[in-house]
């Protein structure tokens, strides 16, 4: 998604350093590679390790191409490692959930096609939403619901997943999305009923929004100077948070009043680049998805 505006908010040099920070299915390093040279370099990340087995087996004759089983928050320790901090030319972060993760029943994030309710973008480690959902008290699914899906039903889904968890157990992603929609007075027009408390899970199952936090402070640490950070996002919670990081570290910080110092006197190592972009009408009609894609670039300029 906003494939092309991403390629050029990175403003790409061919022998540069980039970090594709959510490989996916490598869509957009595959982009990056093409605008590299035998020089330039490209690490990519991804927590999902049938991402990282793609990309071990797609790119296995491209040199230039590094891929690290990690989550994006782990960005900084990985290029400590390779001794590149500060080296770092460009990083390109699109956040949510990847189109195969989606499409893919089995791995539990579709209220459309039934599977097994897991939601962990890394299978290996962690949770699953039907252990949690198993578990959690009453109190704790009603704040999770309404903080990170913003769900204005969360007691009744709370309440009607309590109830039916003390007759059975919830270990399908249809069952829940019934759960769910028949507990819900009032339909939105085209959007599922479960699309919001699917979506509060998934973020908390994963710790997504924390993730992110940490995750953007680990990018614009290791950029070099004249290197962006290009975000993609996709829901209100994400955007926010990479709204006022961007905005705080391109901002002068508000000194106590009588200081003898100018505002013009201190020098803010980063900026904003351009205003946030979405996807066009092109891109709209070929993927709905895109609809609620938000991009925005922060360079370093110090």
């Amino acid at each position: 998604m906003l494939l092309n505006e991403a390629l050029e908010s990175l403003n790409i040099r061919p022998a540069g350093i980039y970090i594709d920070a959510t490989f996916g299915r490598g869509g957009h390093s595959r982009a990056i590679l093409k605008q590299l040279n035998a020089q330039g370099r490209l690490i990519a990340f991804d927590q999902d390790p049938e991402a990282v087995a793609f990309a071990r087996k797609e790119f296995a004759g491209e040199p230039r191409l590094t891929i690290e089983h990690e989550n994006f928050n782990q960005v900084a320790d990985v290029v400590e490692r390779y001794g590149l901090a500060g080296k770092i030319d460009g990083v390109l972060m699109d956040l949510g959930v990847s189109s195969p993760q989606l499409d893919d029943a089995e791995r539990g994030f579709s209220f459309l096609r039934s599977g097994p309710l897991d939601m962990r973008m890394d299978t290996a480690h962690g949770e699953t939403a039907r252990e949690w959902l198993a578990r959690v008290k009453p109190a704790d699914l009603i704040n999770v619901l309404k903080k990170y899906g913003e769900e204005k039903f969360a007691r009744r889904i709370a309440t009607a997943i309590v109830e039916t968890r003390e007759q059975r157990e919830i270990t399908e992603t249809g069952d829940l999305a019934e759960i769910i929609s028949n507990a819900i007075p009032v339909k939105e027009k085209h959007k599922h009923p479960a699309t919001r408390s699917f979506q509060a899970i998934r973020i908390y199952i994963n710790q997504e929004l924390q993730a992110v936090e940490q995750g953007l402070k680990a990018a614009a640490s290791v950029l070099a100077i004249g290197g962006r950070l290009s975000v993609i996002s996709f829901h209100s919670l994400e955007d926010r948070i990479v709204k006022r990081f961007m905005r705080d570290l391109s901002s002068r910080p508000k000194l106590p009043p009588g200081l003898p110092v100018m505002d013009a006197d201190i020098e803010v190592p980063y900026r904003l680049v351009g205003k946030p972009v979405t996807a066009s009408r092109e891109e709209l009609d070929v993927n709905p998805r895109a609809r609620s894609a938000r991009l925005r670039v922060l360079e370093r300029r110090l």
